[in-house]
């Protein structure tokens, strides 16, 4: 039988409009399935473990459960890359900082761009790196502690996230601003690097706190002092190394949470409002707390306070990383 054209036409509009309008319902339902955060970290390292946090929380929210995936080495941008090829249907997140989502871009040939491949989602939380150093380097302070570097160059060694990774940024400006020499370590997180730094595999370490201060208070590592220019409430008795004798150094970390390039804005909203609900969450608040970490303020939790601030800081470091010379592995 023939279709008169008019109704062919009509049935051919509606089909081509039939993966927008399912699409669409997708974004209604969601979620209606088990959600994935990619993180780019070993376990028990910070980023790992405020994803866990964070997750644990959402699946209140948003009423399924929030399961973290660790997917590690060149310093995250494995998991990164995973994130960007993954649907965007919010069901699977990226949860970064500025080592993975920043620096890799100055240090790493990327095969996605970290701008205009993903959506921004929340600001989560910020924290100094500390400098630690196994209990038996004999220098009791910052001052000593370069002295002794300095006095035995290319003696000492130091862990890395591996080449490129923000521990190794940090590495490379400690190294550059004390005019000292060491030897880097690349290790696959920051969990197995502090358990060769208390058995003395190690000399040194520009530590995330969530893995360091516990060390510290048991008196297992030694700690120099913290890389921003304010103490950590957690562990006032740490000065900062702006303090301890290396003025004007002053870096800082910091987590964000991300999605696919192309996800519905609705379904961007319902997980950033999961974010901001865990973010207020006293509990979790006390728990971020106690890991040196300080939550964004409330205002800048959104998606445009993340996607700006992460823009200002490729801006500021990609020159100081292309100046240094550091390249990923």
């Amino acid at each position: 039988m023939k279709i008169p054209r008019r109704q062919f036409l009509h049935l051919a509009a509606g089909a081509a409009a039939l993966p927008a309008a399912l699409h669409i319902a997708r974004a209604q339902t969601y979620p209606s399935r088990p959600i994935t955060i990619v993180v780019g970290f070993a376990a028990g390292a910070a980023t790992d473990t405020i994803a866990r946090m964070i997750a644990e929380r959402m699946k209140s929210s948003l009423g399924q459960p929030v399961i973290v995936e660790n997917v590690t080495g060149a310093g995250g941008t494995i998991a990164v890359g995973r994130v960007a090829r993954a649907a965007p249907d919010g069901y699977t997140l990226g949860l970064g900082h500025n080592g993975s989502h920043v620096m890799t871009g100055a240090t790493y040939a990327l095969q996605y761009d970290l701008l205009n491949d993903f959506v921004p989602v929340a600001l989560i939380s910020t924290y100094p790196s500390v400098l630690v150093a196994k209990k038996t380097i004999p220098a009791n302070d910052l001052r000593g502690l370069i002295a002794w570097l300095k006095a035995n160059p290319d003696r000492a060694s130091l862990a890395t996230g591996g080449n490129g990774s923000i521990t190794h940024v940090n590495g490379v400006l400690f190294r550059n601003e004390t005019g000292t020499h060491f030897q880097f370590v690349p290790y696959r997180g920051a969990a197995p690097a502090i358990q060769d730094l208390v058995a003395g595999q190690i000399d040194l370490m520009i530590s995330d706190p969530v893995v360091a201060l516990a060390q510290v208070r048991t008196g297992t590592i030694k700690a120099y002092g913290v890389t921003t220019k304010t103490r950590v409430p957690s562990a006032p008795d740490i000065p900062t190394l702006d303090e301890a004798g290396l003025p004007g150094f002053d870096i800082s970390q910091w987590h964000g949470l991300w999605l696919p390039k192309g996800t519905p804005k609705n379904i961007i909203a319902k997980v950033n409002s999961a974010v901001m609900e865990a973010l207020a969450d006293p509990k979790v608040q006390a728990r971020l707390a106690d890991l040196g970490q300080e939550i964004f303020p409330r205002d800048r939790q959104t998606p445009e306070a993340l996607g700006a601030f992460q823009r200002a800081e490729i801006e500021k470091w990609w020159p100081i990383i292309k100046a240094a010379k550091i390249k990923g592995e």
